[in-house]
C-alpha cells in the first residue's frame, strides 16, 4: 500500500502568510487602485488569485498613481522606495516578512558604525537588493566561500539572506576566518526555512521518490529541491498539478512531500489527493474480493484485549449482559463493569436486540467467553484529548503512579499510559522511584488506542521549555550587547559563562589585557561579571563573550593616568639580559634598562631582581605610537655604590636596542 509522506513545515511560512492576509484586506476597499511592487511572494497561483482582487504587480513605485495604494511585498524594500513613495503620496501597506526588517535595522546600525556589511546570498534577489539599500548599496554581496576570500576591506559586519542554506554561510563564515578577516555577524537565516530544510532532507532520506512543491522562482524551493535531489536522486519539481508524474508515483510504494515557503496548502492538499485518488483507481477491482475476504476473517478472528466491539445484545440477566460479536465467542459484561446510578438494573437499561459497543478485557474469561467493559470504555473521550495532544503536540498532565522496568506508568485521568526511564526527565536518571506520586506535564510521543496503550514524555516539554528559553535569549540577544552572567567551569583556554541559561565562551585572550596563563588568576566558579558579547553563530549555538571590552584598552587612556617623571609601582614579569619589563597593569609593561637597574654596574641583572619582585620605578619617556615604556629604578634610589671615576662598565645594550628586540608578542586568537 502507498505511503506518502509529508514533510514537517511545508507551504506558508509566517511572514508569507501574514502578507498576503494583508494584501487581501487592503484589497476589499481599493476595488483596482492597489498595486504590488514586484510580486507578493514568488508563487504565480497566489499571484493571480491576488490579481483577481485587483492587485496589479508593477516594478516601481513611480508606475503607481500619485495617491494610489502599494503593497511592499514580503521580501522588503530599500531605503529608496520609501523616500519615491513619500514624495509620490503613496499609501504603504508594508507586508514585509519581520525577520526581513529586522535586517534592515542591523545593517542600517552597522552601516552607521563604519562597518563595511557583507550579505551572504543571491545578488539578484529582491530580499537582498532591499537589504543592501539599507546600507546605501554599498554591501559586499557574496554567495560562495571563494568570492568571500576576495574580499579585501576589514572590519566587517556579516548578515544572510533569511533563505540562505546554513552549509553556504557556514562557509563563507569559514572563509572569512581563514582569510584572517575581522568581522562581527548575526545569523539572520529564519528558523522556519532551517526546519524546512532538515525536514525535506530527512523525508528525502527514507522515500523512493520525492515531490518538492512550488514555483520555479522561488529561492527557497529551489533550495528544498537541491536537498531533495542529493538524497533522493528521483526527485521532481512540481510546479502545479500538471508536473505530477504519476507513471512514477505508480511505481513507488514510499513517497515523500515537501513545499516551499510560498507554495499554497490548495496545491499540496490538490497533489497529495491526486496520487490517493489515482492508488484508489487501481485497487478497486480487488475491492469486492477484499471485501469477502474481510467478512470471512472477521467471523474467525477474534478480538485482542484491549480493542473496543460492537455487537448486538443476546441476553440481558441482572448479573450480565451477555453480546453477540459475529465470531465463534460471544462477549459477556459483567454488573461490575457497568456504570448504573441509584436503583438501576441491567434490564432498565438494555434490552434484547439492541447496539452496544464495549472494551475487551480478556479474549477468555476461563468459561470460553470474551470479558468485556463498558465501564473502560467510557475513558474515550480521555483517548479523545490524548489523541489530539498527540497532533497539537500540546502539554497535558500525568500522574506518576508505580515504577515498572524501563520507565513507570502514569496515569492520564482513567487512561495508564508509560513514561521510559530516558523519558523521565532532561539529566540521567537512575532510580525512577522519586517521580512516583508527582504531577508531571508531559507530550504524548505515541498512541495505540486500540490496544490501550500510550506513551509520554516529560523530557520533551522540558526540552521544549528550554529551547523556547533559549530561543527569546537568542532573539532578545545582538552583538555588543552588555549583559551579566556567571562563571560556570574553566578550561585552559577560558572560562564558560552562563547568561541567562546559554552558556558563552570566554577565551582566555579577551579576559584581561594583561597576559594569563589561566582563568582562575582572576576569576573564579560562581563569580557575578558583565560581559560583552563579541560574536554569535546561532546554527552552532556558540556565543563569544569579553571581559577586557568593559575596560578601556590601558594604551589608549595612558596620558591620564601616567606621564613622565611620575613614579610608579609594578611587578617584575620578565627578566632579560639587556633588563627588567615590569607591569604596571594588566596590558601595561614598561622596561627598566640594565643601565637603570642601580646606580652601581650591574652584569647580571638577575643579581639584582627577581621575578614577581614588586618595585618602585621612574618613568622616563612614554612613547605611545609605538607603545614603550621607559623606567628607572635607579632614579628612586639613593645614590650609592656608582662606579669610580674612568671605570669603565660591560658593554650594554642600548635602551632603544632592547625595545626593539622585545617587540610584543601577538595575542593568542580563539
Amino acid at each position: 500500500m502507498k505511503e506518502i509522506i509529508r514533510a514537517d513545515h511545508s507551504g506558508f511560512c509566517f511572514g508569507v502568510r501574514e502578507a498576503i492576509e494583508k494584501a487581501e484586506k487592503a484589497a476589499d476597499p481599493c476595488r483596482g487602485s492597489i498595486y504590488s511592487c514586484g510580486s507578493l511572494i514568488h508563487n504565480k497561483l497566489v499571484t493571480e488569485k491576488l490579481a483577481r482582487k485587483g492587485i496589479q504587480v508593477i516594478q516601481s513605485p513611480l508606475e503607481a498613481e500619485a495617491g494610489s495604494t502599494v503593497i511592499v511585498r514580503s521580501h522588503g524594500e530599500g531605503k529608496n522606495f520609501y523616500e519615491i513613495a513619500e514624495k509620490r503620496r503613496l499609501k504603504l501597506v508594508d507586508a514585509t516578512c519581520p525577520f526581513v526588517a529586522r535586517i534592515h535595522d542591523l545593517v542600517r546600525t552597522a552601516k552607521e558604525k563604519g562597518k563595511q556589511v557583507v550579505i551572504v546570498g543571491d545578488e539578484n534577489h529582491p530580499e537582498v537588493q532591499g537589504i543592501n539599500g539599507w546600507c546605501g548599496d554599498s554591501a559586499i554581496i557574496v554567495s560562495t566561500p571563494q568570492e568571500a576570500e576576495r574580499i579585501t576591506e576589514d572590519d566587517l559586519f556579516v548578515v544572510a539572506q533569511t533563505t540562505i542554506r546554513s552549509s553556504v554561510f557556514d562557509q563563507v563564515l569559514r572563509a572569512l576566518e581563514e582569510t584572517g578577516k575581522t568581522f562581527s555577524l548575526t545569523n539572520t537565516i529564519c528558523h522556519a526555512t532551517s526546519n524546512r530544510q532538515k525536514s525535506c532532507m530527512e523525508t528525502a532520506k527514507k522515500v523512493e521518490l520525492m515531490l518538492v512543491l512550488g514555483d520555479t522562482q522561488s529561492s527557497n524551493t529551489k533550495k528544498l529541491y537541491d536537498i531533495s535531489k542529493k538524497y533522493c536522486t528521483n526527485t521532481h519539481f512540481v510546479e502545479n498539478i500538471k508536473d505530477l508524474p504519476l507513471k512514477e508515483v505508480e511505481k513507488c510504494n514510499r513517497i515523500g512531500v515537501a513545499a516551499g515557503a510560498s507554495t499554497p496548502e490548495c496545491l499540496i492538499k490538490e497533489v497529495i489527493a491526486n496520487m490517493s485518488e489515482n492508488t484508489l483507481e487501481n485497487n478497486n477491482e480487488m475491492n469486492s474480493m477484499d471485501a469477502l475476504m474481510d467478512e470471512i476473517e472477521k467471523s474467525l478472528r477474534l478480538p485482542r484485549s484491549g480493542e473496543i466491539v460492537t455487537g448486538k445484545v443476546h441476553q440481558v440477566t441482572n448479573r450480565e449482559i451477555i453480546v453477540n460479536l459475529g465470531c465463534k465467542k460471544d462477549g459477556i459484561i459483567p454488573l461490575d463493569e457497568i456504570t448504573l446510578e441509584g436503583d438501576q438494573k441491567l434490564t432498565d437499561l438494555y434490552q434484547e436486540g439492541d447496539e452496544i459497543q464495549a472494551k475487551v478485557v480478556k479474549t477468555d474469561d476461563g468459561d470460553g467467553s470474551i470479558l468485556l467493559s463498558k465501564k473502560k470504555l467510557e475513558v474515550g473521550e480521555h483517548w479523545d484529548e490524548i489523541n489530539q495532544a498527540l497532533e497539537d503536540k500540546s502539554i497535558i498532565e500525568v500522574k506518576v503512579v508505580r515504577p515498572v522496568n524501563g520507565g513507570v506508568i502514569a496515569t492520564y485521568k482513567e487512561v495508564s499510559g508509560f513514561i521510559p526511564l530516558s523519558q523521565l526527565s532532561d539529566r540521567y536518571v537512575e532510580n525512577a522511584e522519586e517521580f512516583v506520586g508527582q504531577t508531571l506535564p508531559v507530550r504524548v510521543s505515541r498512541v495505540d488506542q486500540r490496544r490501550g496503550k500510550a506513551v509520554f514524555s516529560h523530557k520533551m516539554h522540558l526540552n521544549d521549555e528550554k529551547n523556547k528559553r533559549i530561543a527569546e535569549i537568542w532573539e532578545g540577544l545582538s552583538v555588543d550587547d552588555v549583559v551579566e552572567g556567571t562563571v560556570m567551569r574553566f578550561t585552559d583556554y577560558g572560562a564558560f559563562v552562563d547568561i541567562g541559561g546559554i552558556d558563552g565562551l570566554l577565551h582566555i585572550s579577551e579576559i584581561s589585557w594583561g597576559k594569563l596563563k589561566h582563568p582562575q588568576e582572576v576569576l573564579n566558579i560562581g563569580d557575578k561579571i558583565k560581559v560583552k558579547v563579541l560574536s554569535m553563530n546561532s546554527e552552532k549555538g556558540k556565543i563569544s563573550l569579553g571581559l577586557k571590552q568593559n575596560q578601556p584598552e590601558p594604551w589608549s587612556v595612558i596620558n591620564d593616568k601616567y606621564e613622565v617623571g611620575q613614579v610608579v609601582r609594578g611587578k617584575v614579569v620578565q627578566i632579560k639580559e639587556y633588563g627588567a619589563f615590569v607591569e604596571l597593569e594588566p596590558g601595561l609593561d614598561g622596561l627598566v634598562h640594565i643601565s637603570e637597574v642601580a646606580h652601581k654596574r650591574v652584569g647580571n641583572i638577575a643579581d639584582e631582581l627577581n621575578v614577581g619582585q614588586d618595585v618602585s620605578a621612574k618613568i622616563l619617556e612614554i612613547d605611545q605610537d609605538r607603545r614603550r615604556i621607559s623606567l628607572s629604578i635607579k632614579e628612586t634610589l639613593d645614590e650609592e655604590d656608582q662606579p669610580m671615576e674612568g671605570e669603565s662598565t660591560e658593554e650594554e645594550v642600548p635602551v632603544e636596542q632592547a625595545a626593539e628586540e622585545t617587540a610584543p608578542e601577538a595575542e593568542t586568537e580563539e
